[in-house]
């Protein structure tokens, strides 16, 4: 079996390294023929991290380039899509990849249909509101990472299908203990999703004027203005394992807004996965990954954040055994392996 699988991001780019890219070794292993081609290329995150202004000439040459894949789709058993092929513009591809009986699955670990159902311009909502219905109602099968993002799907068709957003358990040590001095909270994630964890900075503040606390922030680029008691950590793939087990607490604010239902929780898979405890805010998907007193706390406001983040900071053993229940919240449900058994269940019967 051949599969064309078209992400949307290169490695760099989070979705797509847990939604595609860590499964294409299981695949292999299992007999399919895998060949991958992102459509944006690593210039484009770089850009988009960096300055955020994008070269419209190298993103004219991403859209050719993902063309010229779609074309050749046919060679094909099957296509698998992250989101859409390509963002702001009609559903032609997919609807050419139909016509040509080329079956394809699409995969969806953020709410993108609202950046058109919502978007602040008339023109963007009346012309592109039902594209990604139509995407679902043309796929093979969909493939969401949360109840909100398949409830959306099960709308446009009957063919969805739950996966979670996993780690690979094998790849993060779990901590055993913690630092008698400092306390490390930690968060990790993209520039673009800073303005969450800033909202948090009066908390920390109030938590820093009491107890030895210190913030670590991974792949934010910048940080929130908390001078010498932040540390700001550049991410990369072989050292974010090791990065977020310096943390003693794992945190998650969200919005509660429509985009962030779509969320997928992978901050929170990962602190678990490193044996730490975790604070989110209960939005979307963190109200089913954190159970409230077992592996973490759910707080939906600063008093809440301020006073989940005093219980773990004063208390090690508290940590340790929420850690160890999160941990094992990860081996059980959060895994390549299992979620790898449900990819496989979905690919085989639909071979072209």
């Amino acid at each position: 079996m051949k599969i064309l699988i078209l992400s949307r991001y290169s490695r760099m780019g989070a979705s797509s390294r847990l939604r595609l890219y860590q499964y294409i070794p299981y695949f292999e292993a299992q007999g399919i023929d895998c060949r991958i081609h992102p459509l944006f290329n690593d210039r484009y995150l770089q850009e988009l991290y960096g300055n955020g202004r994008v070269s419209r000439g190298n993103l004219a040459r991403c859209y050719w380039a993902m063309a010229r894949q779609v074309y050749r789709a046919a060679n094909y058993d099957l296509v698998l899509i992250e989101k859409e092929i390509f963002p702001f513009l009609p559903a032609w591809a997919e609807r050419w990849l139909a016509w040509k009986r080329v079956p394809y699955v699409v995969d969806y670990d953020d709410a993108i249909f609202h950046n058109y159902d919502l978007h602040p311009q008339p023109l963007v909502r009346r012309l592109f509101k039902k594209k990604i219905a139509e995407v679902m109602r043309h796929a093979a099968a969909v493939t969401c990472g949360n109840h909100y993002l398949a409830d959306y799907a099960r709308r446009a068709t009957e063919r969805v299908h739950l996966i979670p957003t996993v780690i690979e358990p094998e790849r993060y040590v779990p901590k055993s203990g913690h630092a008698p001095k400092e306390v490390v909270i930690g968060w990790i994630g993209s520039p673009t999703s800073m303005r969450y964890l800033a909202e948090l900075k009066p908390v920390l503040e109030d938590l820093m004027r009491e107890y030895p606390v210190r913030l670590h922030i991974v792949g934010g680029k910048k940080g929130i203005g908390l001078g010498e008691r932040e540390s700001v950590l550049d991410w990369s793939e072989d050292t974010e394992t090791v990065l977020v087990g310096q943390f003693d607490i794992g945190v998650m604010p969200l919005h509660d807004s429509p985009w962030e239902l779509g969320k997928c929780g992978y901050k929170l898979i990962q602190y678990m996965g490193c044996g730490l405890p975790v604070v989110g805010s209960p939005v979307g998907v963190n109200s089913d990954i954190i159970r409230d007193g077992d592996n973490g706390f759910l707080a939906a406001t600063p008093e809440a954040w301020k006073t989940a983040l005093s219980k773990l900071i004063r208390d090690p053993g508290l940590r340790l055994s929420m850690g160890r229940a999160g941990r094992r919240m990860v081996e059980e449900q959060y895994n390549t392996k299992a979620a790898g058994t449900l990819w496989m269940n979905i690919l085989q019967p639909l071979k072209n």
